[in-house]
């Protein structure tokens, strides 16, 4: 246990303790049904070391978590103690990836093995044993009561498990146990009831006429469940390098707009949020708004870090960069709607803006938050060239402007959403950002103008046509 703190070494080794103290009574107890134990015990195991050791030329996906209706089955059938023994070995032999690999694996082990001791003990008090049915008499199972007490054993198993685990984190890492344990438990509640219902389905399969090959059977479909779920999280996994992998692309190109792009996405996911977007398309939004300067990749680096104002040349060729942009993702699928706000973030509602000079409703949805935001985060920024306004300010510069350059419903949005929550900007890589307070004086350079001193156009803020002075980094 090199490596580990005193107390999570001691908190182990507790836990090692408690299983032990668990699976103690089935070794000695002589209505132990060894064959019963033997047999999921060797089922569990073998859906674990599967995921280690897949069939030669086949690869399993990663992700796919704990194969657990074994386990809750034997919670069903078996008694306690038993299914402590059942979640030992698999538990155990369960993949891990960060090390002590050996500390790990007997942690894993002892933790299900209390988690099934324990989801036994409330499956008996709420006598799930007797609404399975089966036995001498062939009852047959107490449908939708047997439900009831299965439901409940999954739950308690999921709980155990997950206090555990975050008490583990709080001892090793030192953090607040509150701290450590969120998200564990509310990504865990459904995922282990649906695994209790399939447990459940194998144990009235085994206690059926048909026993113990119709039980196997009812692990196929779901093993297969588990393989596509995996695959999904892992495409989603894909998606998000893929995304991570464009704006550190754009990051390493402009260094003056680095965590720029995630700003833009968080303002944009509040802004469709306030419009009453479903879920689906918060998703969306907010992919659009990280990857709407995308197409800088494709601008020449002197443009992007020149200080000094644009040649009408110059300001041409960086007003490309939505139509590079869009170009770029014209093959990713998952994209979707965002393809569009990339190519016309940079249109206005009066027409006059670029790359097709679209109007009012023309303009997709999607590029009109995308804008509003865009404009918002390089006026609350700050940069090499000039310095952050103060939230109010910029708002107020937003307001001015729509009608003319943003559609004033995203920029209602956008105050209302500020208003109510606030705006706490997420920074990633962006280490010099400065969100001005409201009581803060802005600073001489507007945004818009390339450094102090200079005046700001009239009608030009950040997010909109650069005109001969230089806008925003942000913004452009």
């Amino acid at each position: 246990m090199r490596g580990l703190p005193p107390t999570a070494c001691g908190f182990v080794l507790c836990a090692v303790l408690a299983a032990l103290a668990c699976t103690a009574p089935a070794l000695t107890d002589s209505a132990t049904s060894w064959p019963a134990v033997a047999l999921l015990a060797g089922l569990y195991l073998g859906c674990e070391l599967v995921k280690s050791c897949p069939l030669p030329g086949r690869r399993v996906p990663e992700g796919i978590g704990s194969f657990l209706p074994v386990v809750l089955a034997a919670v069903f059938l078996l008694p306690p103690a038993a299914a402590a023994l059942v979640a030992l070995p698999g538990g155990f032999a369960a993949p891990v990836v960060q090390r002590p690999a050996l500390v790990r694996r007997v942690w894993h082990g002892a933790q299900q093995a209390v988690g099934a001791w324990a989801a036994g003990q409330v499956f008996g008090l709420l006598a799930g044993p007797a609404a399975l049915g089966g036995g001498p008499s062939a009852r047959p199972a107490d449908f939708p009561y047997a439900m009831l007490p299965a439901t409940a054993a999954a739950t308690v198993f999921c709980l155990v498990v997950t206090a555990l685990d975050g008490a583990v984190l709080a001892v090793a890492e030192r953090r607040p146990a509150a701290t450590a344990r969120h998200g564990l438990l509310t990504r865990s509640v459904a995922p282990h009831c649906v695994h209790g219902l399939a447990g459940l389905m194998m144990a009235v399969m085994w206690r059926s006429p048909y026993g113990v090959p119709a039980a196997l059977l009812v692990l196929l479909p779901m093993y297969v469940s588990c393989w596509v779920f995996a695959q999904y999280h892992r495409e989603r996994a894909a998606h998000h390098a893929t995304i991570r992998a464009l704006v550190q692309a754009v990051d390493i190109k402009d260094r003056y707009t680095r965590g720029h792009s995630e700003r833009v996405g968080q303002a944009s996911t509040m802004i469709a949020r306030e419009l009453g977007m479903a879920e689906d398309r918060l998703e969306v939004v907010r992919i659009a708004g990280i990857l709407h300067d995308v197409g800088k990749v494709g601008v020449p680096t002197r443009l992007l870090r020149k200080d000094g104002p644009l040649t009408p040349q110059e300001r041409r060729t960086i007003e490309l960069h939505p139509e590079y942009g869009h170009e770029m993702v014209r093959g990713i699928g998952f994209l979707g709607e965002a393809r569009s706000a990339i190519l016309h973030h940079h249109e206005r509602v009066d027409g006059s803006g670029y790359p097709y000079g679209l109007t009012g409703e023309q303009i997709p949805v999607l590029a009109r938050v995308v804008a509003v935001a865009d404009a918002f985060d390089a006026m609350t920024s700050t940069r090499s060239y000039s310095r952050a306004r103060p939230v109010t300010t910029a708002l107020a510069e937003l307001d001015r402007c729509a009608g003319a350059q943003f559609d004033p419903a995203m920029v209602r949005a956008l105050t209302d959403a500020i208003g109510r929550h606030g705006w706490h900007p997420v920074v990633t890589s962006d280490d010099d950002l400065q969100v001005i307070s409201d009581t803060a004086p802005a600073g001489p350079a507007a945004p818009g103008v390339p450094g102090p001193g200079r005046p700001a156009p009239p009608v030009t803020p950040p997010g909109g046509d650069r005109g001969p002075a230089r806008p925003a980094r942000g913004g452009r």
